[in-house]
């Protein structure tokens, strides 16, 4: 069939959107360290453009989400991916054109952080609309490709600086903008259709009324932080804290963290319906729990390297499986509540890497300790899936 006709090619520019939100939240992490190195940044000020990431992500969701169906899906598609492909060339270039370094990297990463927001808010709709009758298993696999974009992104980074030298960085980051660039063209010809309007759930003031809403809310900021806190700064523990070099350490740290994140979420699908979701999250965030205490106190780096991946494992059924659970407390939120749960994701994305950043910095850049102190976010999550089974009941 023709491309213009064929929704299986709609549904791939939407896999590969993901592979770009992928790229634009996971490769400058692994430059925290070299820019650490190189323009003399502070952890707490690196740790920043996490927050400076999602917080720009979190205004787009806020903002477009009332504009996307009168200016269109395609065209969003298409300015998402223009926006991510040039906030990446950016990322090589602007830090040598300003006079301060960290304000050249701040403006790429809201550029490209633009881009993320926007795929966020479009993709899912675009799936969630093509005519095939198996949407269940399209949404899981299309977030799904997330978690194999991240392992994506670490390998090939790492084979790059190991190929070209950690100094071809600035170049690496413009070859990786080829992805969104030609997936923004992608976008121009594959077949779309829109969903109809059919929100009949609580308003905005309704839903914040609801004590169950901040319960859900909590668990949402929680998981979005435990998992952020641990995958942004991996790359970096493993150079500073462990002292094992960079390729072994994006390979065993970052990229085992999205790997099992990954093999998580497809166990999840799985296992979901067979347990008490409030008990089997609970299971995760006692495991998230340890594998934060394994990195910050083991002695042997394999070990702490390990716990990285593990951690992966144990984030990866919370943000779905809170959805899930907001369906079963709270069925007459709709779609409202989906688009609060995700800001207060989003907000958790970013708190939880800014608070190790800041923590490390504090403590004379010991990165082990602040990741510790992300260690009160798995915690927050046991107290809020307990109230949540009051809910449930």
């Amino acid at each position: 069939m023709n491309i213009r006709n064929d929704f299986r090619h709609t549904i791939a520019a939407s896999y590969i959107g993901y592979i770009t939100q992928a790229i634009v939240n996971n490769f400058a992490p692994l430059l925290f360290v070299t820019f650490h190195r190189t323009y003399g940044i502070s952890l707490s000020r690196i740790g920043l453009l996490v927050t400076v990431n999602f917080v720009t992500q979190i205004l787009v969701d806020l903002f477009s989400a009332k504009f996307t169906d009168r200016i269109g899906y395609r065209p969003n598609a298409v300015l998402a991916h223009i926006f991510a492909a040039v906030g990446l060339i950016l990322l090589g270039i602007l830090p040598e054109l300003t006079s301060d370094p960290y304000l050249g990297i701040s403006i790429a990463v809201v550029i490209y952080a633009i881009g993320g927001g926007l795929t966020e808010v479009i993709i899912s709709p675009i799936v969630e609309a093509c005519p095939t009758d198996k949407k269940g298993a399209a949404m899981s696999l299309l977030h799904s490709f997330y978690c194999w974009g991240s392992v994506l992104v670490v390998l090939v980074s790492t084979l790059l600086f190991r190929l070209l030298g950690l100094d071809s960085w600035r170049i690496i980051s413009a070859m990786w903008a080829v992805i969104p660039a030609c997936n923004a063209i992608y976008f121009c010809f594959v077949p779309i259709n829109s969903l109809a309007d059919e929100g009949r759930g609580m308003s905005i003031t309704g839903l914040l009324k609801e004590k169950v809403f901040w319960v859900l809310a909590l668990l949402m900021l929680c998981s979005g932080a435990s998992e952020l806190a641990m995958s942004q700064w991996a790359s970096a523990l493993a150079e500073t804290g462990l002292h094992v070099s960079k390729t072994a350490g994006d390979l065993a740290g970052p990229c085992f963290f999205a790997i099992l994140m990954g093999s998580g979420r497809v166990l999840h699908a799985h296992v979901a319906e067979r347990f008490s979701l409030t008990g089997y999250l609970g299971a995760c965030a006692c495991l998230c729990i340890v594998s934060y205490l394994v990195v910050t106190f083991s002695p042997l780096p394999a070990l702490s390297l390990a716990a990285c991946g593990v951690c992966g494992l144990s984030v990866a059924a919370m943000w779905p499986g809170t959805f899930s659970i907001s369906s079963k407390v709270c069925p007459q939120g709709g779609t409202t509540i989906f688009a609060l749960l995700a800001l207060a994701g989003d907000i958790g994305c970013s708190a939880g890497p800014t608070t190790v950043g800041f923590v490390s910095s504090a403590l004379r850049d010991n990165l082990k300790l602040g990741l510790l102190s992300a260690i009160i976010f798995p915690v927050l999550m046991l107290f809020g899936l307990a109230m949540c089974r009051k809910y449930e009941k």
